[in-house]
């Protein structure tokens, strides 16, 4: 039998709600497919007590911060939309150290990380937060070293992630760590959520930063790769349909997307892949040859590089059957 692991989530007024129950639910999602993922939820709080979220909606801890639990595995820290109140007050923050002190380890999930800041936990690591937040984060936590774009990183034993369904990830993340991907794709599918975005992926679907855009040379490109993504676009090609040259569209996909034009259609077509794996009944062979692959083996290798998965594993617990997929 596996040892139980205490997961101790810290909850305070203000606290956004989905950072505290989204990685409460993955937890209890995996305990529930297979009982050697021991995970024993513990809510902490300045008192024990009902807490108001930033949503009005109020969870019950169950036991206050001092002394808190013996012993943690990992302490979980929501973000919170009145940072300034929550960064200020000293009692907050140095429960975060005291109980971070005691656990193995600790993560944040959100803003959650400004709090880590302020309590000197990320002094010298790498993290993340909501891109929203990124720049700030930076600002004011420069020994901080922000990585704005990432859904969820790991440095030693803190980890931090990006906002909403984010802390998921991470959380499945974690329970990859300590049971096995096995158990993390089971868990993703019984909860209907995405498995596995690398904590390194953009924040970002590609179309959804392409359309944040607004220059309509690079619009032209992009339309361009998103209507016919399985042809085998050329830099020269796009540049043509756009009205610029090779040059100055590479400088606008840089400028404007953080990547080349190739990278985007690479993942636009990957993209384009996981639709139809999850849509249709088409074979990975031919799913390849309609995304421009010059054969299978090549697709597979690019799919599972980019989403740590097959594109087999994707297809069996993400398709969908009549409208539903069975956990």
């Amino acid at each position: 039998m596996s040892q139980p692991r205490n997961i101790a989530i810290l909850l305070y007024p203000g606290f956004d709600l989905l950072d505290a129950t989204g990685p409460a639910a993955v937890f209890d999602a995996a305990r529930d497919r297979d009982a050697r993922a021991d995970y024993r939820l513990t809510l902490c709080a300045a008192e024990a007590g009902p807490v108001r979220s930033s949503s009005g909606l109020a969870l019950l801890a169950e036991r206050a911060f001092a002394p808190g639990p013996a012993k943690i595995h990992t302490l979980v820290v929501p973000g919170c939309t009145n940072l300034a109140a929550a960064m200020a007050d000293e009692a907050l923050l140095g429960a975060i150290r005291r109980l971070a002190n005691r656990s193995e380890r600790v993560v944040s999930i959100c803003t959650g990380a400004f709090l880590l800041a302020a309590a000197g936990l990320l002094d010298g690591r790498r993290a993340t937060t909501h891109w929203r937040y990124a720049a700030d984060l930076a600002r004011r936590f420069p020994t901080v070293k922000v990585e704005p774009d990432a859904i969820y990183l790991q440095d030693g034993n803190v980890w931090t992630s990006a906002g909403v369904s984010a802390g998921m990830d991470l959380a499945l993340a974690l329970v990859e760590a300590d049971h096995g991907q096995a158990l993390a794709l089971d868990t993703a599918r019984a909860l209907v959520v995405y498995l596995k975005r690398p904590g390194g992926q953009s924040q970002f679907s590609l179309p959804l930063q392409a359309q944040s855009s607004e220059h309509a040379t690079l619009d032209r490109a992009r339309q361009a790769i998103l209507d016919r993504p399985h042809l085998a676009w050329s830099v020269a090609q796009l540049a043509e349909r756009a009205l610029v040259s090779e040059r100055h569209l590479r400088r606008l996909f840089k400028q404007e997307l953080g990547m080349s034009p190739r990278e985007f259609i690479q993942g636009t077509v990957l993209e384009r892949a996981q639709r139809m794996l999850s849509d249709g009944d088409a074979t990975v062979a031919d799913i390849a040859r309609r995304c421009g692959y010059l054969s299978a083996s090549s697709f597979i290798r690019r799919f599972q590089a980019r989403l740590g998965v097959s594109p087999m594993d994707y297809r069996a617990r993400f398709q969908s059957r009549g409208g539903a997929t069975k956990p």
